[in-house]
Parts: structure tokens; C-alpha cells; sequence
């Protein structure tokens, strides 16, 4: 068996064309185009390479975009005094911190700063508490978002369905395990501290690894026919990986997403989604 293909790439562009006639609908009654205020402290070049994709995403579906690059050397109140004077601009729909921050920077008071309203990154307590609480608004966690997309254009029956979440951070993990419940799957939460995780992961009809680690999952650790889904991107000397050993568990799994070309297009989708849902909001 050779599993499916879950093509991020392919399903990303046809979600684009759909987000790009929201925003053009948008902007025809509001007179003026979606906009997304991009934030980058310092010089980090994975940073400065993930903010160029955003914002040609951006110009790609009709959103405006518009930059600060701030140094490296910048106060957490300097961060914030920027973030704060976007979040007072009615022209900016929402508004995007690039994480990680340097060193000595406060993220928590940087994310504080930023309106509920306007977390198109969806990292805002209130807006991670409401998904927490089975209330989640418009704005909705951008890799998670992306992976239920995905699972949903491939008909994956997430209802009943035993999911295991390998990995617990904020920006993946945690929101990723609450979509899942909130579709009523039965979910299952480990992390690089399981004790003997692959009888954990041998459970899952859903499969979704997000640890930052290459190639920690191989096929002994994944259940005959499970949907596979890669967050990971990790640079090595063969290039980028996944957390997933592709060429072992692809003769596993039944379908199974590709590092890159799998989730990290569907993250980009989500954010420019986000954006036009955070301008109908604004506009309320």
C-alpha cells in the first residue's frame, strides 16, 4: 500500500481563488482592499523569509500589506508602542507579530498588545480561550485551521475517530487538539516526553506530528490506513524534513502530507482568510 498524497500546495491555491473573490467582494462595498500590518524585530532569515511569503501571498488574493522592520535591539516597550499604533489604525485589519522574538523581548506583553479583534495569528488568550471554551470566533489558529481543511477536502471522518497530537505548543498542538474535539473526535495528546510513544501513535486513525523533531515518527509507530499529517519543517544537511519519516510511513499510512508542500501552504491560506475575516468584523 502507498498512501495518498495529501497535496498542501494544490488545495491552498484552489482555497486562494475562493479567499480572493471574498476579499474583492469586501473591498467593493468597503472602498478600499483588506489590509494586513506585518511586524519583524531583527534580522532572524527564516523570519525574513516567512514574512516575503505572507505578504505575496497577501498580494496574490487582493490584500494590502503594509511593513515595519524593527531592530534587533528594540525594547519590548518600543515593540508594543508599534503594535499599539496599528492596533489604533482603522485602516488594518489585522495585524501579524513574526515570531520568534529576539532575545529579551516580552512576547506575552507583545501579544497582549495586540486587539483580539485584529490576531489574524490567533495567539491572543482570549481568542485561544474561546476555542478552549467551544466558542471560537472568526479568527481561528492558522496551522490547525489549515489541517481541518485539509482533512475535510479529503473526506476524513473526524467524528468518532481516534486522533493522537504529538506535541503541545500553543501554535500547533494545543489548538489543533481542540478542533478535533470540537468535531468530536476522541483526542489523544502527547509530546517529546510520552513515555513509549509509539504505542501511543500505533492508536491514531489521525495522526498529527508537530515537535520539531526530523523524522521522529517512522512507520513502527503508525496505525495500517491513518491519515498522516506533518507540521514539522526542520532544515538539514539533505534539506527540509518533516517530523515524519515520509519514505517509511507512506507505505503505511493511507494518506499522508509532504514536507514541504503539505501544511505550510494551507498556514499561509488560513492567515489571508483570516485577514478578510477580521476586515467583515471591523466593519460590523
Amino acid at each position: 500500500m502507498t498512501a495518498t498524497i495529501i497535496d498542501g500546495t494544490q488545495l491552498a491555491r484552489a482555497w486562494r481563488a475562493q479567499i480572493a473573490a471574498d476579499a474583492a467582494s469586501w473591498a467593493a462595498d468597503a472602498g478600499r482592499e483588506p489590509c494586513l500590518q506585518t511586524i519583524l524585530v531583527g534580522d532572524d532569515p527564516a523570519s525574513n523569509v516567512y514574512i516575503g511569503m505572507k505578504r505575496r501571498a497577501c498580494a496574490e488574493v487582493g490584500i494590502r500589506s503594509q511593513h515595519v522592520h524593527l531592530p534587533g535591539s528594540s525594547t519590548t516597550d518600543a515593540v508594543c508602542s508599534v503594535v499599539a499604533d496599528a492596533a489604533a489604525d482603522d485602516g488594518v485589519d489585522g495585524l501579524l507579530v513574526q515570531f520568534p522574538l529576539p532575545d529579551g523581548i516580552d512576547a506575552d506583553a507583545v501579544i497582549a498588545a495586540i486587539p483580539p479583534s485584529k490576531d489574524v495569528d490567533c495567539f491572543h488568550p482570549h481568542n485561544i480561550g474561546m476555542l478552549a471554551a467551544g466558542r471560537p470566533g472568526a479568527l481561528v489558529p492558522c496551522t490547525p485551521a489549515g489541517i481541518m481543511h485539509m482533512l475535510d477536502a479529503h473526506d476524513v471522518r473526524i467524528a468518532g475517530a481516534h486522533a493522537v497530537v504529538v506535541g503541545r505548543s500553543t501554535l500547533v498542538g494545543r489548538p489543533a487538539a481542540l478542533m478535533l474535539l470540537d468535531r468530536d473526535a476522541t483526542v489523544t495528546i502527547a509530546h517529546s516526553r510520552t513515555l513509549d510513544l509509539a504505542s501511543i501513535t500505533a492508536q491514531a486513525d489521525i495522526l498529527i506530528v508537530a515537535v520539531g523533531r526530523p523524522a521522529l515518527v517512522d512507520a513502527s509507530m503508525v496505525k495500517p490506513g491513518a491519515v498522516v499529517i506533518d507540521v514539522g519543517i526542520n532544515r538539514t544537511a539533505d534539506g527540509l524534513v518533516g517530523d515524519v519519516d515520509f519514505d517509511s510511513v507512506q507505505h503505511v499510512a493511507g494518506m499522508i502530507t509532504p514536507v514541504p508542500g503539505g501544511v505550510g501552504p494551507m498556514t499561509v491560506a488560513t492567515l489571508m482568510a483570516n485577514t478578510v475575516a477580521a476586515a467583515r468584523v471591523s466593519s460590523l
